[in-house]
């Protein structure tokens, strides 16, 4: 660091839930080594330049493109990670031998994984593994969350979404949340409507699995506050790889987004790309 000026490849940002519901949400940009309070950046002048180069966040290789938000190619097309049964986990091929990387799928897939309802821009399902509460959430901009079912494997988190993805969706509309047009919901009440919606299809799975493979749970419901001093009346998208160039006030941070008075861009998009911060 130079006169202020931070310089490094980009990560997804830190965050962690406030210390109580009331108390915003708290955010670190990630470059390379350095991190910087963006809390402590808010109403403030920010500036982030990209240099033109990118590096693979797994092999440090330099690419002219990011797969998968921060990968090479050759990384996206041969770790276990990058496979499409990441973002499919019914599909997931462990038992056929064809795993990417059988130890990389033991050590994330073969885990407890949560079923949750959140509301990031209205009602939505999603799976994530049990370590990854809150962060998964906070990542997606949620204003409240409900952890409902718990699984043994992420192939059984993936079965039992599709069941639920029959009467609710499972994605967040980005521009929605970003505004903040998000009315509260009784996330209990959802909970159990949709659990008698997919009663028998759980049934079927428990039958399938063992009964104990797939838990009810007596949720906590999780709350959060983002900190925010404006939120954007029109969606204008930042770009690194056609602006090199974004700056503007900071006034605020959800998601993985930083909303500027110029515009709103999606830090996680450009993981790898290398960066100076000032």
């Amino acid at each position: 660091m130079t006169d202020g000026l931070v310089q490094g490849c980009l990560r997804k940002m830190a965050v962690e839930p406030g210390p109580t519901q009331a108390q915003p949400v708290s955010y670190q940009l990630r470059a390379g080594e350095h991190r910087i309070d963006l809390n402590a950046r808010l109403g403030s002048p920010l500036k982030l330049r990209w240099s033109g180069a990118i590096a693979c966040t797994h092999c440090g290789r330099a690419t002219k493109k990011s797969f998968a938000q921060g990968y090479c190619y050759p990384c996206f097309k041969r770790l276990a990670q990058c496979d499409t049964c990441i973002m499919k986990p019914e599909t997931c091929h462990y038992y056929q031998g064809t795993c990417r990387d059988p130890a990389w799928g033991e050590q994330h897939c073969f885990q407890p994984h949560i079923v949750y309802l959140a509301n990031s821009s209205g009602l939505k399902v999603g799976i994530t593994r049990k370590t990854q509460m809150p962060t998964r959430w906070l990542d997606q901009g949620a204003i409240q969350a409900l952890p409902i079912l718990e699984v043994d494997t992420r192939q059984q988190s993936g079965f039992v979404e599709m069941l639920f993805k029959e009467h609710v969706g499972d994605r967040t509309n980005w521009r929605a949340m970003l505004k903040g047009e998000v009315a509260e919901l009784d996330l209990k009440a959802e909970r159990d409507r949709l659990m008698a919606a997919t009663a028998s299809g759980l049934g079927q799975l428990k039958s399938e699995y063992g009964e104990d493979a797939i838990r009810e749970l007596d949720g906590q419901h999780h709350a959060f506050h983002y900190p925010v001093e404006a939120f954007p009346r029109k969606i204008v998208s930042h770009n690194f790889d056609k602006q090199p160039e974004v700056s503007g006030i900071l006034q605020g941070i959800k998601g993985q987004y930083l909303m500027l008075d110029t515009g709103v861009i999606n830090l996680r998009k450009f993981t790898g790309y290398e960066v100076s911060v000032a």
